[in-house]
């Protein structure tokens, strides 16, 4: 049986405090460009399905946390990542921005 080390994960909280701090790391934001319209936290943007096509974007000298809505596709992009290209920088902000609206910003979400 094969079993994998679990994923290097953020609490939005964690985020926030390494934000406040002026840690250096990467944001990256995996969704689609009309889920920007709700909300950013002015990551650097990388569609999900263009993360092969700009690997190049993404550092390899800093942590780098990559987020979408809930943090499944973040999960599923790290995976492949870290499976195919061997990056072992990489960490998911768990439940994505919807985790950041819950615990730091209620109004990140509102129009």
């Amino acid at each position: 049986m094969i079993t994998r080390v679990s994923m290097r994960e953020v609490s939005a909280s964690e985020l926030k405090q390494m934000m406040d701090s002026n840690v250096d790391f990467q944001l990256i934001d995996l969704r689609e460009e009309h889920e920007l319209h709700e909300c950013t936290l002015n990551g650097t943007h990388i569609p999900m399905g263009e993360v092969i096509e700009k690997i190049n974007l993404i550092r390899r000298d800093v942590p780098v946390i990559m987020h979408c809505r809930s943090g499944k596709r973040a999960a599923a992009v790290i995976y492949a990542l870290e499976t195919k290209f061997s990056l072992t920088n990489l960490c998911n902000l768990r439940g994505g921005i919807l985790a950041w609206a819950e615990e730091i910003d209620p109004q990140i979400m509102k129009h």
